[in-house]
């Protein structure tokens, strides 16, 4: 049974401007997403970039330093966000938003005007491609994760399985929403974990490349019983940071992680097998791209304290070409 009773619309105008802006945002900062998209079919490519649009808005509320002298309440922001969301998931029956809610631009989410054509352009991709709408919920716990202040509020993770709390909603539901968009019509639970553990693979790569960011915000998202096997704590994460070297400890320890994390790719590969032809490719190509990260950061010795590793252009173009091929680059 469906978990919302969503009634489909004409495409309009603010919607036609949600999957405009969404697309914007995907190009810009989500240059592998924006890659791949471009290799499905313009209804599915749409979805994805509506998708990515409203995670990177959220992203954004929470990674934004505070500004100085009134910080933003974050917390209220997303349940703002939250809100609007549900207006739009969940409309009266006559169609119109929820009750209660002022559905003027701008009313959710005050200086941030793309928040309702996103919206409108991520409940056109749901009536679509009928997305389980509890993903949303998924996402948003744990984007209060995030947030000091929260009940939900972590900044520490001892286990994998304390960090598989927060890539669940962070990560993995993404996946589970692309498997209606990629044309799966009845997946089975080989394909939905598959699903959500690429999204989970994505995630770990990301954390991987980012540690000294992440550490900068006084965020670990990598489990810190793991660390502390091969002799790091978080003093001496401070100390490579401060430093900008990754110290022999820290480099196994990294080398260890991409361990973990190769494997997740490798057991996704036969949900992405399973795909249709087309969305096969796209699938493919963004794995390759990601995993193409792991490999980066060992070409520079896993010095990911001194800067942000990166894939270039030409090589994020070959990695595609081959995984598109039939290649596995892992």
């Amino acid at each position: 049974m469906r978990e919302s009773m969503l009634c489909d619309t004409d495409e309009t105008d603010i919607v036609r401007l949600g999957y405009r802006r969404a697309r914007a945002l995907t190009a810009e900062h989500g240059r592998t997403y924006f890659a791949a998209s471009c290799l499905l079919p313009p209804r599915q490519r749409r979805g994805v970039w509506a998708l990515y649009g409203f995670a990177r808005i959220v992203d954004d509320v929470v990674d934004d330093p505070p500004a100085a002298p009134m910080p933003p309440d974050k917390t209220a922001q997303i349940d703002r966000i939250e809100e609007a969301l549900h207006s739009v998931l969940h409309p009266e029956p006559d169609g119109t938003p929820g009750a209660g809610l002022d559905h003027r631009p701008g009313r959710h989410e005050p200086g941030d005007p793309q928040i309702e054509p996103i919206l409108a352009a991520v409940r056109d991709t749901v009536v679509q491609f009928d997305i389980p709408t509890a993903t949303f919920d998924a996402f948003l716990r744990s984007m209060r994760m995030d947030v000091p202040g929260t009940a939900e509020f972590r900044d520490r993770y001892r286990t994998w399985a304390e960090l598989a709390e927060y890539t669940y909603g962070s990560a993995a539901v993404i996946g589970l929403q692309m498997i209606p968009l990629l044309g799966v019509r009845a997946a089975g639970d080989d394909v939905a974990d598959g699903a959500a553990t690429l999204g989970e693979a994505f995630q770990l790569t990301n954390f991987l490349r980012d540690i000294a960011e992440d550490l900068d915000r006084d965020r670990i998202y990598l489990p810190t019983d793991e660390l502390t096997a091969f002799g790091v704590d978080e003093d001496h994460l401070r100390r490579c940071r401060a430093e900008r070297v990754t110290s022999p400890h820290l480099r196994r320890a990294l080398a260890h992680m991409i361990a973990v994390n190769r494997d997740q790719y490798r057991r996704a590969c036969p949900s992405i097998t399973a795909l249709p032809n087309r969305s096969r490719r796209s699938i493919a190509a963004a794995a390759a791209m990601y995993h193409g990260i792991l490999r980066e950061i060992e070409q520079a010795d896993h010095n990911v304290m001194d800067h942000r590793v990166v894939v270039g252009g030409r090589r994020r173009a070959v990695l595609a070409a081959h995984a598109i091929s039939g290649g596995r680059p892992w």
